[in-house]
């Protein structure tokens, strides 16, 4: 897939959707396995390529957390994170692997599809309150950290899960998204070095396309950010998501059959 027509428009997809609980990995890997008939190997791993650009739209919005954090100023912050991305480890390495060996397109979008409908039903938990970020407990953290490492499936939205566990633990909602910003930037790097790492960076990425993906994704993540967060707020994205991974299970036997 090195067509730098498609990598754009992909790339605008993952600006846009980023910010939106509805799994922007896995409505990427499902146009690209069925639209433009990648193997779910190769697919996961542009999936994950395109999100440089909005990681680094999040190092941007927060720098002065991450100033803090590098400078030793936050303590506490830093524990945090670095638990939390610990265990998004244990869980997440040997999940990508398995997701790897998939050859068939048919059961990637069945699996999209149950993970797109658990995110739905994940997103009607109740939840949220008045506690402070810095009232969470390490346990508290290092479950986070678990379940963000089930965000490598392709269907679960890694903000929908992590945000609303935050708010099942009572956190107010401010600190909620902002701690699940800033723990998705270790999450990003740590997925590309261990693309890079076992040798499944996507072939088809050139210099000059990868500087195009990662322009177009940080810019229209950066610009789109707080708007599209409001948005989410507002809108019902749980009925949204058990609808579209119904769609792609059914998408899934058309294909079977």
């Amino acid at each position: 897939m090195a067509d730098l027509l498609v990598l754009a428009i992909l790339s605008v997809f993952q600006g846009l959707f980023e910010w939106l609980p509805i799994s922007s990995e896995g409505i990427s890997v499902f146009l690209m396995v069925n639209v433009l008939k990648l193997d779910p190997g190769p697919a996961l791993s542009y999936a994950i390529f395109f999100h440089i650009g909005t990681m680094l739209a999040v190092l941007f919005r927060f720098r002065s957390d991450f100033v803090k954090f590098f400078s030793g100023n936050n303590g506490q912050l830093a524990r945090m994170i670095l638990v939390a991305t610990f265990f998004t480890a244990l869980t997440a390495i040997p999940l990508m692997t398995a997701i790897r060996e998939f050859r068939s397109g048919e059961l990637v979008n069945a699996l999209i599809g149950v993970m797109l409908i658990t995110t739905g039903l994940v997103l009607r938990l109740p939840g949220g309150g008045l506690r402070s970020l810095y009232e969470l407990k390490l346990a508290e953290v290092a479950l986070l950290g678990l379940i963000q490492g089930f965000a490598i499936i392709p269907g679960i939205s890694r903000s929908g899960v992590t945000v609303s566990f935050l708010l099942v633990r009572k956190l107010n909602e401010e600190h909620a998204l902002k701690f699940s910003f800033l723990l998705s930037v270790p999450a990003v790097l740590g997925a590309v070095f261990l693309d890079s790492f076992t040798g499944s960076f996507p072939k088809g990425i050139t210099p000059f396309s990868a500087v195009v993906v990662i322009l177009i994704t940080f810019i229209i993540g950066y610009v789109t950010m707080d708007l599209l967060l409001r948005f989410a707020r507002r809108a019902n994205f749980s009925a949204f998501c058990i609808i579209l991974g119904t769609l792609s299970i059914i998408t899934a036997i058309i294909l079977w059959i």
